[in-house]
């Protein structure tokens, strides 16, 4: 009896630590502000929420993401699912020197962004694309599930150019 509970304990520990690694992969947004766009008696209100984070990659480029943010006591607990509406604006904020491997391509698609959007299966990505012919860097966001994901995106571009103070 006593081995078949510690057996129990031990599976429920390989199943969390499971679920902890294969949780998305969150880089660290700085959330900037939001608004509310439906007020709920109980819980937070539904938001839109806009947050901003460096290309991990490349320096002096900064996108802003706004998104949906699904408050009520689903929201308040973690179990909420939020919508794919997401839209993002990304800008050169000092100056910009491409890696080897953005700049002949190799890099094209990129992760630079991972945010979970419900407890297990959603999340809004970004993801960098380089234009050599046009010099800019294209930032694509997105949103996916592991079974299907949402035609719903946007993109922003940044023209790599001097740095002008």
């Amino acid at each position: 009896m006593k081995l078949q509970s510690i057996m129990r304990k031990q599976n429920l520990l390989n199943y969390l630590l499971a679920f902890i690694l294969f949780m998305p992969y969150t880089l660290m947004a700085e959330e900037i502000g939001s608004v509310s766009t439906v007020f709920k008696i109980v819980g937070a209100n539904d938001k839109i929420v806009i947050e901003a984070f460096d290309d991990p990659e490349i320096p002096g480029a900064t996108c802003y993401l706004s998104r949906a943010k699904t408050g009520g006591v689903k929201g308040m607990v973690g179990v909420a699912e939020d919508t794919s509406d997401a839209s993002i604006a990304c800008r050169q904020i000092g100056p910009i020197t491409l890696p080897e491997k953005v700049r002949n391509g190799d890099r094209d698609g990129e992760e630079v962004f991972k945010k979970s959007t419900s407890l297990l299966f959603k999340s809004l990505q970004v993801v960098r694309f380089y234009d050599p012919k046009r010099n800019v860097l294209v930032y694509l966001s997105y949103s996916d599930r592991i079974i299907e994901g949402s035609p719903k995106n946007s993109i922003s571009i940044i023209p790599v150019t001097p740095w002008h103070r």
